[in-house]
């Protein structure tokens, strides 16, 4: 896939300036992957699926990064990628949040992905953008982008000891993005293969609300390594991914929350009560119009904050907590109406509704809640925080 975009990360144009509609190209690939997942991510599977040990469906990740292409759309085309953006990559966590799907694309395609290019690797990350490897980064994923890094995990010549806890797409990862500090305390970023690690790597599964997407402790015994940066150069490859993690999240939510609404749209109409849809009832009404306004705010702004980093836009990491910070209330509350006017249905195992609410409240912790963004927000426009909020 190409675009014919062009990507000016020199001028950093402000977010205003940006065009917010989307292409022809970026239509099509919507189309494209929502039947894909239409077809392949039904809701019998995917309920079927969190019922086993193996979340990951790599039978739809295949399929997505063989067929769609979907892995490298942000890796330029020389580094083995599609040669587009960060805003065709919003477009497909829209539709996988959509569909809950169970693929490691926001850790291995969003998060490892843009620390690897703002680090310079030219070798994992070609790997990654062509499908033949998942890489996740070894953050906690509860991570703020300008929140603390562990630093429980020690280099040493050519290994990296230590532990990070609560690490997404671990379990589905080829290779771990690992920050790390060094001998001489100065940070690092190395890369653990984690087929080379054998016995050194142990990889162990945390019991997480959201069932669609594992999370693991990662524990390291002097594990072979390779450095990826050094400095702050790593240290800037790590903020910029949790950054880009940030600004790309919000469009994931925004694709649980619009599946949320229009499937309680279609069964209010379904559903009788009295003899009458309860869709017709007045305080029905009421609640989906509040829904529909959130989702449509909610568009908006996941949008902009897709633009601008895009774009490169100096603007981009206020727009990342900015979108978080309306995000990942939003998108809780769209999903607990949607389940509250589904009635008891909406309750049972049986029905998917519960998998877009646990991924709702998941997400809602996911790269800093939307207190510790607006903390964030207040220090990126220079406001000091409210007497009594959480400091940074």
């Amino acid at each position: 896939m190409s675009t014919d975009r062009t990507t000016d990360t020199t001028t950093h144009p402000r977010p205003d300036d940006l065009d917010l509609l989307h292409s022809d190209v970026e239509e099509e690939l919507r189309t494209q992957l929502r039947g894909l997942l239409r077809d392949r991510c039904g809701a019998d599977g995917l309920l079927a699926r969190v019922e086993t040990d193996e979340v990951h469906d790599t039978a739809l990740w295949q399929a997505l990064t063989q067929e769609l292409g979907i892995a490298g759309l942000s890796v330029p085309e020389e580094l083995g990628g599609a040669g587009a953006t960060w805003r065709e990559t919003a477009l497909v966590l829209e539709e996988l949040g959509r569909a809950v799907a169970p693929v490691p694309y926001l850790g291995s395609s969003v998060l490892a992905t843009a620390a690897l290019l703002a680090a310079g690797d030219t070798r994992i990350v070609k790997d990654v953008a062509a499908g033949h490897r998942v890489a996740a980064l070894a953050v906690p994923f509860v991570t703020a982008p300008d929140g603390e890094l562990p630093g429980s995990v020690r280099a040493g010549d050519g290994t990296v000891r230590g532990m990070v806890r609560g690490v997404a797409d671990a379990l589905a990862a080829d290779v771990l993005l690992v920050p790390a500090a060094g001998p001489d305390g100065v940070r690092r970023l190395q890369a653990v293969d984690v087929a080379a690690a054998g016995r050194s790597l142990r990889r162990n599964p945390v019991t997480s609300l959201d069932l669609t997407r594992p999370l693991a402790d990662i524990h390291l015994w002097d594990a072979p390594c390779a450095t990826v940066a050094v400095g702050p150069a790593a240290e800037r490859a790590v903020r910029q991914a949790l950054v880009a993690g940030a600004a790309l999240l919000a469009s994931e939510q925004l694709g649980v929350a619009d599946w949320c609404l229009s499937t309680t749209v279609a069964y209010v109409k379904e559903r009788h009560q009295f003899a009458r849809p309860i869709g017709s009832f007045q305080a029905v009404k009421h609640r989906l119009a509040d829904m529909w306004v959130l989702v449509t705010q909610a568009r908006a702004v996941a949008r902009n904050a897709a633009v601008a980093l895009a774009a490169g836009s100096a603007t981009a990491p206020t727009e990342a907590a900015l979108a978080q910070a309306f995000l990942s209330e939003a998108v809780v509350q769209v999903a607990e109406e949607a389940l509250q006017l589904h009635g008891g249905i909406g309750f049972t195992w049986e029905h998917p509704m519960h998998l877009y609410l646990k991924r709702a409240k998941s997400t809602a912790l996911a790269l800093g809640t939307a207190d510790r963004h607006r903390v964030g927000l207040a220090g990126l426009v220079d406001l000091p925080p409210a007497a009594g909020w959480p400091t940074a």
